[in-house]
């Protein structure tokens, strides 16, 4: 939640906030779940925020709010706040790691004073010694603070040892974080935010090495009379299936993701435009050519199809316009009966 709902969430205007939440989730006939309610007070906080012009596009647009939904736009647009209490929390157990191994070498670095000390002082009685009792005594004391070194090192390498496997445990989980935070929690492909990202490195790698990018939008035909006729678990049951032949499909260095709603993406760098073609018209195929079930009754679905549109980079073409591009092919797709490939560099060469 962003700082300006934060605050309006702790001044005055907190009840009004929550009821027009309650209201506006009643009125869509969106259950008030703690998920939904999150969402739907970030929604009217900033209506104009990314999250806000999102809710505000599938509202227009009569499509479903599942929780799969709302787990997918608390993921992308949510994920902050769980992030940074993450990080705090691994950041106080290293801080007490460190603060532990400081501990640890500032007494190990005493030890080695004392035992310095030690040896001189035994260097100067062994100078002025007269008998062997006396050697004996200074040879003892020396084998004592000898064992208290060895123990204090002995002490000093465990405690390392243990802090580096706790810093390894912790990099992993914060890791595991991050890459929850950047993955669709009902496909299981990159979200929105990973795929902009990847999108903007792509483009920044074609333009410095002078390599081949194409970018590919895809959207399922129809899906909303198909969510409206079998319902919203079943409309997920496909969108799982369609991310998982995309998922087979992005081998290598290509990148799938779920766009928003049914919309995906695909990015193939140094990849021919021929290459990416063929490898798009192989996905068109195969989502096509499976009759789906209804998982709990077992009711024919038929055949889900998607309509593809793709564009090739040119030159210093930006991230934006390249997906400007797709999307345009994407539309033409549509226009044409969808179920269909389209590429930007046809409808250009065709203009």
């Amino acid at each position: 939640m962003t700082e300006a709902v934060e605050t309006t969430l702790r001044g005055p205007e907190a009840y009004s906030l929550a009821r027009r939440a309650v209201e506006a989730m009643e009125a869509a006939q969106v259950w008030p779940t703690p998920l939904n309610f999150e969402l739907w007070l970030q929604y009217l906080g900033e209506p104009d925020g990314p999250l806000g012009r999102e809710i505000q596009r599938m509202l227009s647009a009569g499509e479903p709010f599942t929780e799969a939904v709302a787990e997918m736009l608390a993921a992308e647009y949510l994920p902050r706040a769980r992030l940074t209490e993450e990080i705090r929390d691994a950041g106080r157990v290293l801080d007490r790691e460190l603060s532990s191994v400081s501990a640890a070498i500032s007494r190990a670095h005493k030890a080695q004073s004392d035992y310095g000390r030690t040896l001189q002082g035994a260097a100067g009685s062994l100078e002025s010694a007269d008998g062997a009792p006396q050697l004996r005594a200074i040879v003892s004391d020396l084998s004592d603070a000898t064992h208290r070194i060895q123990r204090d090192n002995e002490d000093l390498e465990r405690k390392l040892e243990v802090s580096t496997r706790e810093i390894a445990r912790l990099s992993e989980h914060l890791e595991q974080v991050r890459r929850d935070s950047m993955t669709d929690a009902l496909t299981n492909l990159a979200n929105r935010k990973a795929f902009d990202e990847q999108l903007e490195s792509a483009c920044e790698t074609a333009l410095t090495e002078g390599a081949r990018l194409s970018l590919a939008v895809l959207d399922i035909d129809h899906f909303k009379r198909f969510n409206d006729t079998w319902g919203h678990q079943t409309g997920d049951q496909v969108l799982r299936y369609v991310a998982s032949v995309l998922g087979k499909a992005a081998t290598g260095s290509r990148v799938a993701a779920r766009y928003g709603g049914e919309e995906f993406a695909m990015i193939f760098p140094r990849e021919s435009l021929p290459d990416v073609e063929a490898a798009l018209e192989g996905i068109r195929k195969e989502i096509g050519s499976r009759a789906l079930r209804r998982r709990s009754t077992n009711d024919d679905l038929g055949a889900v199809t998607v309509s593809i549109g793709f564009a090739h980079r040119r030159g210093g073409e930006s991230a934006s316009s390249l997906l400007g591009r797709a999307d345009a092919a994407l539309y033409a797709s549509k226009r044409s009966g969808r179920n269909r490939v389209t590429c930007a560099d046809w409808l250009d060469d065709a203009a």
